[in-house]
């Protein structure tokens, strides 16, 4: 119960700055910089991009290496930067910034409810448009740019990232459990409680930032229906008393009875969780390949290093979607301001474009552009490459992960109240009647019928 009264403030305060930001006349930018489109001089100045990264991750180092070198040919041109890792904050600085029009030239946005009302405004940049007149579209890996892709297809946020998220498991647990990897949801279930017996938390689990939970909610109705329910689900067109919402529900509450997250998983951050699990304390982690560094390297403690495994996200019987179809992400994207669109934004676009990629893969990532290979760090594992060549053995469909999808209430709802469902305060039928509510309330203010 503490949990929902320290949340459910921000979601007040969020739900009334989103008012403000969509519920008023906006100054629109012109037709010319919503498509890209502006010519003229180029005039350096500082620019500004705000951003929800860590501020010493690949990408931002990356960003600011570019920008370093556009400036020496562009004598007065900066790129301020202005990170806010934490993104419940960083929600609430870019709705107020919205609200108040003081956003910057760049800032990160994914293709949520929000960013739709920015586009139907004309606030933003189309940056599909602006990649084909580049000459660079081609170059982006498609799962990339269908990540950043809203409802009818346009792509408004450039991709900066590209990652495959996985289950990675602990060899050595598995065996002495007698555990092969999972096939099937069900038998992911089954495999806590034996590991539990060998004394290993079954999963380790970020739950103090909700959408890692999240994750696990959207696997059954993904595997039975695609991605069709949930974009179906937040306006109101499906419910999530309906069967797919139900085997959604009933994971989570299966998960949580089998005794498969730990005790006290819900005040346990991001590093506690990769912790539990790169200290052999934990058997499986979901986690994304933004993490190579941590678990396919030297990084992790010597019984570890040889010790790490990874699968897919397991199917089930009557799945529409294949083995290879899973989450597939290209992070959260730069959106760029149409109102401060101008000769200037757009050339060191065009020169980010070029350049970037090859110094995001220099620092060992997978880069969103399919045409830039990877630079695999010193001291890793066999388990790295093997990761990186999963690229190229990808599905057609990727779920989409629920938080970029619903509206932004409903979606604290939902985190909240699946901490509770996990913990087995509350059932299955009452999370399926509080999401049903809270769409109900919420999304007519973020989709037309």
């Amino acid at each position: 119960m503490n949990r929902q009264r320290r949340w459910w403030p921000l979601a007040g305060l969020m739900a009334c700055v989103l008012g403000a930001a969509t519920g008023c006349a906006t100054s629109a930018g012109s037709p010319e910089a919503v498509q890209g489109s502006v010519s003229g001089p180029i005039k350096p100045r500082p620019i500004t991009w705000l951003n929800s990264r860590p501020s010493d991750g690949p990408v931002i180092k990356a960003v600011a290496e570019v920008a370093a070198e556009y400036g020496k040919s562009h004598p007065g041109f900066k790129l301020n930067i202005v990170s806010t890792p934490d993104r419940p904050s960083y929600l609430q600085k870019v709705e107020m910034l919205a609200a108040a029009k003081k956003l910057p030239e760049l800032f990160d946005e994914d293709a949520t409810p929000f960013a739709e009302k920015l586009r139907k405004q004309n606030r933003l940049v189309d940056v599909g448009n602006l990649l084909e007149e580049f000459g660079a579209k081609d170059r982006f890996r498609p799962p990339a740019l269908q990540y950043q892709q809203f409802d009818n297809g346009d792509i408004y946020g450039l991709p900066l990232e590209f990652a495959m998220e996985y289950f990675w498991y602990n060899k050595e647990a598995f065996q002495r459990a007698r555990l092969d990897q999972p096939k099937t949801l069900d038998d992911f279930i089954a495999s806590c409680k034996p590991l539990r017996a060998k004394g290993y938390i079954p999963i380790a689990l970020d739950g103090k930032d909700g959408w890692p939970l999240e994750r696990y909610l959207a696997y059954y109705p993904f595997r039975l229906y695609g991605n069709d329910f949930v974009k179906n689900l937040k306006k109101g067109d499906a419910k999530m008393s309906d069967t797919a919402g139900k085997s959604g529900a009933e994971f989570i509450s299966r998960l949580g009875k089998a005794g498969c997250f730990a005790d006290g998983f819900s005040s346990a951050g991001y590093t506690d969780a990769t912790d539990l699990f790169t200290t052999g304390k934990a058997a499986m982690i979901n986690d994304g390949t933004w993490d190579l560094g941590l678990l396919a390297t030297d990084a992790l403690p010597k019984p570890m290093r040889h010790n790490v495994g990874y699968f897919p996200l397991p199917t089930t019987p009557g799945a529409v979607t294949g083995p290879g179809d899973y989450v597939v992400s290209s992070g959260i994207g730069m959106a760029v301001n149409s109102q401060k669109f101008d000769p200037l934004v757009k050339d060191f676009l065009k020169y980010l474009v070029a350049h970037y990629p090859a110094k995001y893969a220099a620092f060992g990532q997978l880069s969103p552009t399919k045409d830039t290979p990877t630079e695999i760090p010193p001291g890793a594992t066999p388990v790295y490459g093997q990761v990186l060549r999963e690229a190229d053995r990808l599905g057609k469909q990727t779920a989409k992960p629920w938080d970029t999808e619903l509206d932004p209430t409903t979606n604290n709802v939902v985190q909240q109240n699946l901490v509770l469902l996990a913990q087995g305060n509350m059932s299955p039928r009452e999370f399926e009647k509080s999401i049903d509510q809270a769409v109900t309330v919420n999304s007519p203010r973020y989709f037309a019928k």
